[in-house]
């Protein structure tokens, strides 16, 4: 169990504490833990990858694992959102949609010998819905210490990019979907 593995399992575990947080508003200024714990399991991500690369010590557990933490934090963080009435449930069925898609999708590819990378519109739509959800999470921490004139306008704002982000989700994944049909074989 090396350094970069430690902080994917870390991330997993970070999990749950980032949906209590979220989903219990009688902890005061739940929003900004939530938010805390968000940012800090995300910096996690950067950090394994970064140590794992660097240092030569990508393994076949950490391919595995790495991926899956990433969904899960982001999806639970998504399924909270619509829970607390945050964000449309179309939005979160688009982005698990697409990951399906793209996970069945490579693990065709993986059975055909094929590696699929992510591309760069699928690290784009990475990297809105990370800033979306932390724009979403800051927004309610600032809601919660009562700053007067914050809402409507700045919900807008948090609306604006989850459907960005979704926009972006799906179209990386039909991108992905093109891409790669030749690794979907209708015929067999």
């Amino acid at each position: 169990m090396n350094t970069p593995n430690k902080l994917t399992l870390l991330r997993i575990i970070l999990v749950p504490v980032f949906v209590a947080f979220l989903l219990l508003s009688q902890i005061p200024n739940n929003f900004l833990y939530a938010l805390i714990v968000f940012i800090l399991a995300s910096a996690t991500d950067a950090l394994d990858g970064h140590l794992a690369r660097k240092n030569n010590m990508v393994t076949t557990f950490g391919k595995f694992l790495d991926p899956l933490a990433d969904k899960v934090l982001v999806i639970s963080g998504l399924i909270c959102f619509v829970e607390l009435k945050l964000i449309s449930a179309v939005v979160v069925i688009i982005i698990i949609a697409r990951e399906f898609l793209v996970t069945s999708l490579r693990l065709v590819a993986v059975d055909g010998g094929n590696v699929i990378a992510a591309s760069s519109l699928g690290k784009l739509k990475t990297a809105f819905t990370m800033i979306a959800i932390i724009f979403i999470l800051a927004l309610g921490a600032v809601k919660q210490w009562g700053i007067g004139g914050i809402g409507t306008s700045l919900d807008i704002v948090g609306e604006i990019l989850i459907w960005i982000a979704a926009i972006l989700t799906l179209i990386s994944g039909i991108e992905y979907l093109v891409v790669n049909r030749k690794c979907i074989n209708v015929t067999k």
